[in-house]
């Protein structure tokens, strides 16, 4: 499966206030997710002394599904292609490799 399928498919499971009008809720959702792969992380750091045993792997794939489930929301909203934005993120990196400014900060380097 391509990351457009991916978008196409997964978005006849969209319910929510606005559908294809509404960025904001599949954004708040996005930030959610990633926070509950954050909190699997950390307490695999806390409780099985940073050991990602495969119990916690698949629950942070899952987690992580959910993470996808709302970017792709997120871009359908905006009118984005999934795999234009994973070519473009591509590139961009390419081009830091480039110039050796993969290290450091700022997002025109």
């Amino acid at each position: 499966m391509d990351f457009n399928d991916y978008q196409k498919i997964s978005r006849q499971t969209a319910i929510y206030p606005n559908l294809n009008n509404n960025f904001i809720y599949p954004t708040l959702g996005l930030c959610g997710e990633t926070g509950e792969v954050a909190e699997k992380i950390k307490k695999i750091i806390r409780d099985n002394s940073g050991v990602a045993d495969q119990a916690r792997i698949d629950d942070i794939k899952k987690e992580l599904g959910d993470v996808l489930w709302y970017l792709a929301q997120v871009a359908t909203e905006l009118n984005l292609s999934l795999d234009d934005i994973a070519q473009t993120n591509l590139k961009k990196l390419q081009e830091r490799m480039e110039k050796n400014l993969l290290h450091g900060s700022g997002d025109n380097r």
